[in-house]
């Protein structure tokens, strides 16, 4: 929720003489002045388990290993050399899965 700190604070007195019925006014008017988000909208965007997506395609950029990093024999993840915990027979392992 949004709060504008610049604006002047009520005194105790001030906040004693709100009645309830200009509070309640008060939240009716923060509720209606709240963006509506059209339900159409929402379904379009949602995506269900299993649906079909052999007509969509997924376009990624693959960059090859570079000579400074290495692949995790264990989480088969490409980390850069600083995350080198140890050496073993398989293969290097990262400081995450040593």
């Amino acid at each position: 929720m949004a709060t504008d700190y610049d604006a002047p604070r009520k005194t105790d007195d001030e906040l004693a003489e709100d009645s309830l019925e200009e509070l309640k006014a008060q939240r009716a008017t923060k509720a209606a002045s709240s963006v509506d988000v059209d339900e159409v909208e929402l379904a379009e965007n949602l995506e269900l388990p299993g649906a079909d997506l052999s007509d969509e395609s997924l376009t990624v950029r693959v960059i090859p290993r570079q000579a400074d990093e290495f692949t995790c024999v264990k989480c088969f993840l490409v980390h850069h050399r600083s995350q080198l915990a140890k050496e073993t027979a398989d293969g290097p392992v990262c400081r995450d899965c040593a």
